[in-house]
């Protein structure tokens, strides 16, 4: 028999339930509770290793979190990171708050820094400091509570204990529903279009079959990706050819000789788990993906739909447009409503998505599903920004985000707007550079943009934003804008 409704299941017994924590935290609620944003990517080593250095930028992307605290009068928000945030960048975000509102937004936001920059998650790093979680634990006393982690873990779950707050997401025995391999199970489970391919691929040999079958029942593929089963943001991703220079297919000899030379880390880590799958083509493929949430009693909402955009070699995701497109945005949102009702009545639970590839054909698009993400994920927080300043929420059937006075909104986010000569650019002066090209955010108008993930800057030049405008092409002059902007930062130097 499973845990209660509302619960996620712990080693000593259940959580404090959920469900009044998560019902406080509702625009306008006045009732006096606690959330706690644990931005802890826990994920295998190899990927951690990868953001070493840009930990604290993508916890950072969290502290968008405090622009819902204006609406939510009765929540405290503990902040936790590996980094605090410059005074400077708090103070930029306490200015996309009411003028009224914002010395009691500072004062029930609450920094916890985990002092530690080593490449683990937040998580594992803080149950090493007992007086932080003391300090949590104080905060969050005999108040409603909840933890917002990235994804759930036992590290989370133990975070959890310690503090007296349940956490809010996928209990982590569930979390391989959530590998490449289930995902594609589900969805021919429930009669969705995968992508050509296999799972089960654990090794060399079995690589070569996978790849080897790709090429048979696919004559015009070029080549096939190898993915392993848990991994995020298009790590764990590499490309396998099936043809050789001239063009001819290879056979097992010439597939052996390609796979061998992949990374031995990639084919280590390939041991747990992988997929192979055709590299589908086309000058116009896209890669959509819906989000959505499952509330602690299994109810889903549908969030959004969105179009990924993927870096040059097509796998790397850098980041998303909202909505998709509306030439099949509310068949994706049907389709990806029924995966996660799926997912929620096998007690899933909190923030997901489900992605997929759009491939025309004629006079319709393919829509094959690839993945599902049980975590909160690149297209999180630029939708928290969005639902904070810009009240209103998703039609699914029209394939677009409506404000509460009924007008539309676009945005174009990511946390990779990068030029190595920004490396360094101090954050107030980023603001002032977007501010002064007339493009950051208005709260009358509701269109303009917001930054995210600052301590980037100082590690690579890289810098994140939600450019929120009334059409796509609004958004996208606003990012060419914010780039302006700082490119003029750098040749004024």
């Amino acid at each position: 028999m499973g845990p209660p409704a509302g619960t996620v299941p712990l080693r000593g017994g259940a959580q404090r339930p959920l469900e009044s924590a998560w019902r406080a935290h509702r625009a306008g609620s006045r009732t006096d509770h606690v959330v706690v944003v644990l931005p802890s990517l826990n994920l295998p080593g190899p990927v951690l290793r990868h953001f070493a250095e840009r930990l604290p930028g993508l916890e950072h992307r969290y502290l968008v979190d405090m622009l819902a605290l204006p609406r939510v009068p009765g929540a405290q928000l503990a902040f936790v990171t590996c980094q605090a945030p410059a005074e400077e960048v708090l103070d930029y975000y306490l200015r996309l708050c009411p003028a009224d509102q914002r010395e009691d937004v500072r004062r029930r936001l609450h920094l916890v820094v985990v002092p530690d920059l080593s490449p683990r998650s937040l998580s594992v790093k803080l149950l090493e400091h007992p007086a932080l979680l003391a300090r949590l634990r104080q905060l969050v006393g005999d108040r409603p509570a909840l933890v917002e982690p990235w994804n759930v873990t036992d590290a989370e779950v133990e975070v959890g204990e310690r503090i007296g707050a349940p956490v809010r997401g996928t209990p982590p025995r569930l979390w391989p529903e959530g590998y490449k391999a289930a995902g594609r199970r589900l969805f021919r489970e429930l009669g969705i279009r995968v992508v050509p391919g296999a799972e089960g691929v654990h090794d060399v040999e079995q690589l070569v079959r996978a790849a080897e079958a790709v090429g048979r029942d696919h004559p015009s593929a070029r080549a096939v990706v190898v993915k392993h089963d848990d991994s995020c943001s298009g790590k764990g991703n590499l490309v396998l050819p099936l043809r050789d220079e001239e063009g001819e297919r290879l056979g097992p000899t010439g597939l052996r000789e390609h796979a061998e030379r992949l990374p031995q880390d990639f084919l280590d880590e390939l041991h747990h788990g992988g997929v192979v799958e055709e590299l589908m083509e086309h000058p116009a493929l896209t890669s959509p993906s819906v989000q959505a949430d499952i509330d602690p009693s299994g109810r889903v909402e549908l969030l959004s739909t969105h179009e990924q955009v993927l870096g040059e070699d097509g796998l790397l995701y850098v980041g998303c447009r909202l909505p998709a497109r509306r030439d099949y945005s509310a068949a994706l949102a049907r389709t990806g409503l029924r995966v996660a009702e799926e997912l929620a009545s096998r007690g899933v639970r909190g923030r997901l998505s489900v992605d997929f590839l759009g491939v025309p054909r004629g006079d319709h698009w393919d829509l094959p599903a690839v993945e599902v993400n049980l975590r909160r994920g690149g297209a999180t927080h630029p939708f928290t920004v969005l639902q904070a300043l810009v009240p209103g929420r998703y039609d699914a059937e029209a394939g677009c985000y409506r404000t509460d006075a009924g007008d539309e909104r676009c945005y174009v986010a990511g946390d990779n707007l990068v030029d190595p000569a920004w490396t360094g650019l101090k954050p107030s002066a980023v603001v002032a550079a977007v501010e002064q090209a007339e493009v950051a955010f208005d709260p009358r108008t509701g269109l303009g943009v917001v930054l995210h993930a600052f301590p980037m800057l100082a590690i690579d030049g890289r810098i994140g934003l939600t450019a929120i405008g009334r059409t796509p092409e609004d958004a996208d002059e606003m990012q060419a804008a914010t780039r302006r902007a700082l490119h003029s930062l750098v040749s004024a130097r």
